[in-house]
């Protein structure tokens, strides 16, 4: 069963309340999504920090109900 993209949402900004997040479905089909995530809290976090931290987020639903997640990670413009 696909996963909904508002559930992905939801999980994200749980853990990481201070995020901005759009998140895109790619092909239609509710498996394949785009999410770009903004955060302060990113701050001085090299990416792949940045998105461990949102495939934690996710509490191992990649490469389950959640099949690709293409991802894009970065902090407020100042």
């Amino acid at each position: 069963m696909p996963m909904a993209a508002n559930d992905i949402e939801t999980l994200i900004r749980t853990a990481i309340p201070d995020a901005q997040i759009t998140i895109t479905d790619l092909a239609g089909d509710g498996d394949h999504y785009a999410a770009h995530v903004v955060a302060e809290s990113f701050r001085g976090l090299p990416r792949v920090r940045q998105h461990q931290a949102v495939y934690a987020a996710l509490g191992g639903r990649m490469g389950g109900v959640l099949h690709a997640l293409q991802l894009t990670t970065a902090v407020p413009k100042e």
